[in-house]
């Protein structure tokens, strides 16, 4: 059964929807080759409070990921629904981010271009393409040391990088993408890998790149009042749209 089809039902509740989204972004991931393995963590905010969080439990790779698995952990480590544990990166980077900037949903991925990026010296996102202008003024950067998270002054301290940016580039470690939502958060995530990839993949030419202008950054990001579709509607539209095809590449999130 489809989240389509699901999220129709009058008797899903908010806390039974969130599950299944949040099981399916995890395979969507793995689709889309943006998974770390058993390794770093998306997670949401419960519906109706700001702390207690779903997570998949540690142990579960992310291909496996299904909605009656997914625990609920508060930032002490403690599992307060489900069975399984939080890993400890999960409680001390995402639990401090969600609680300091208020967000609802936090992606933290080691994805392969995104990384390839911030393994550089020079890290930053170039405006280079129209996709990559709607980054700008959006990426906050922690140039600081990459070391393990063992406690929730890390969080802490990412969550003071970020400031009131959704998006943080880790150097040495990856991204980090906040979001209102689930699909908002997960359409940033696969769009900065794609221009993360454009980026890396032009840079080995070895020539410079050409930046756009900041006047047609502006325009990108200017709403058009003959546009039907408003980025919280395309939002809504992709997420869909991957949906159907973790339904038929990996189904079996909803149960």
């Amino acid at each position: 059964m489809s989240l389509h089809s699901l999220t129709t039902q009058s008797n899903i509740s908010a806390l039974e929807q969130a599950k299944i989204e949040l099981a399916a972004c995890l395979r969507m991931a793995v689709v889309n080759q943006l998974d770390s393995g058993l390794d770093k963590h998306f997670t949401i905010a419960v519906p109706g409070r700001d702390d207690a969080y779903l997570v998949l439990p540690f142990g579960v790779p992310w291909s496996e990921a299904r909605a009656s698995e997914l625990i609920i952990f508060n930032e002490a480590g403690q599992t307060l629904a489900g069975t399984g544990a939080v890993e400890i990166s999960a409680r001390c980077l995402q639990a401090p981010i969600h609680r300091i900037t208020g967000a609802q949903v936090v992606l933290h991925s080691q994805q392969t271009w995104a990384l390839a990026l911030n393994l550089l010296e020079n890290n930053r996102l170039v405006t280079a393409c129209q996709t990559a202008a709607f980054f700008d003024q959006r990426i906050a950067y922690d140039d600081g040391p990459a070391g393990p998270v063992r406690t929730p002054a890390e969080g802490e301290r990412l969550a003071a990088c970020l400031g009131d940016k959704p998006i943080l580039f880790m150097k040495n470690r990856g991204v980090l993408v906040t979001g209102g939502t689930l699909a908002q958060a997960f359409l940033r995530l696969y769009k900065l890998e794609c221009v993360c990839r454009t980026q890396v993949l032009a840079m080995s030419t070895g020539q410079a790149l050409q930046e756009l202008s900041p006047e047609v950054i502006r325009m990108v990001n200017t709403p058009s009042p003959f546009d039907r579709h408003p980025r919280p509607v395309r939002e809504r539209l992709f997420f869909a749209a991957m949906m159907r095809v973790v339904d038929r590449a990996l189904p079996g999130y909803a149960n």
